[in-house]
């Protein structure tokens, strides 16, 4: 795919191809996968982009995919479970740029997979703190940052724990998961007065690294084995998303186009969850 080469500060009225020019975006788990395509996708369309990850050397080499393609680009290497390590990720990008306009609370992991006789304490507090208490953590402190002016808030949730519960196992995840949706609405009606938007995405089967960082453990024991002849995602006939499709919508509830919704979840899964359940 040919990238668009952005060309210094514009406004969207003289240039429909960079509808968030003038505009500060700032994404968690932005390294690689979903967070790394959304970053990359928000930066053409003429976003300055503050990317987080808990990894300096893969943040870098996004950050330099973005600088080649003309973007403007900070790098923060943080990690969202530590409120200090995020109050100075977001105080480092208000004085860079002194705004703060588009969120995207997107770092999470998979975490241990497993029946809950063989779930540890420490396999939860691990999940939920990341992907739960991560979450809140940059909601909480990005929103102090954009009441002034307004914005949008735009959190990664999942199908699992939301619209899909056969996944044994996940149970930490899809706890974590539908945290996030709960908090995702409470805020969006507490902060819409300040005109800031909360939305949560719920991605499928999405062609990332997450799956592959999954810890398994004796899920063979349990589970109610189910086939699918043509396969879990019945628009694809079984095949994945990619990240760049998610980061499609993100652009759209990022942008102005889609300025009266908030509260709400969008699930990209190519019906997964409606035959999976």
């Amino acid at each position: 795919m040919a990238k668009t080469k952005i060309a210094g500060p514009v406004s969207p009225d003289s240039a429909p191809d960079a509808p968030l020019a003038g505009k500060v975006a700032f994404i968690t788990g932005a390294a690689e996968g979903i967070g790394r395509a959304s970053a990359q996708r928000l930066a053409r369309a003429g976003a300055r982009v503050a990317l987080v990850g808990r990894t300096a050397d893969v943040l870098q080499k996004t950050c330099s995919e973005i600088r080649a393609a003309g973007g403007e680009v900070l790098a923060l290497v943080a990690d969202v479970s530590r409120p200090a390590t995020m109050e100075r990720a977001f105080a480092r990008t208000m004085r860079r740029w002194g705004r703060l306009d588009i969120v995207m609370a997107n770092a999470g992991i998979n975490g241990v997979w497993a029946p809950l006789a063989r779930l540890k304490l420490s396999d939860w507090d691990e999940t939920i703190s990341i992907n739960l208490r991560g979450t809140f953590l940059t909601v909480k402190l990005a929103a102090a940052l954009m009441r002034k002016r307004g914005g949008s808030i735009v959190v990664t949730a999942s199908v699992n724990g939301t619209r899909m519960f056969s996944n044994t196992g996940a149970t930490a995840y899809a706890v974590s998961k539908a945290g996030q949706v709960a908090l995702a609405r409470m805020c969006a009606l507490e902060l819409a007065p300040a005109r800031i938007r909360v939305n949560t995405i719920c991605p499928g089967a999405i062609t990332t690294e997450i799956a592959a960082n999954t810890r398994r453990r004796g899920l063979h024991r349990v589970g109610t084995p189910v086939k699918f002849p043509a396969g879990k995602i019945p628009l694809t006939r079984g095949a994945p998303g990619s990240a760049e499709q998610v980061a499609e919508l993100v652009l759209f509830l990022a942008g102005d186009t889609s300025s009266h919704i908030t509260g709400t979840e969008v699930y990209i899964d190519g019906g997964q969850s409606l035959l999976q359940g």
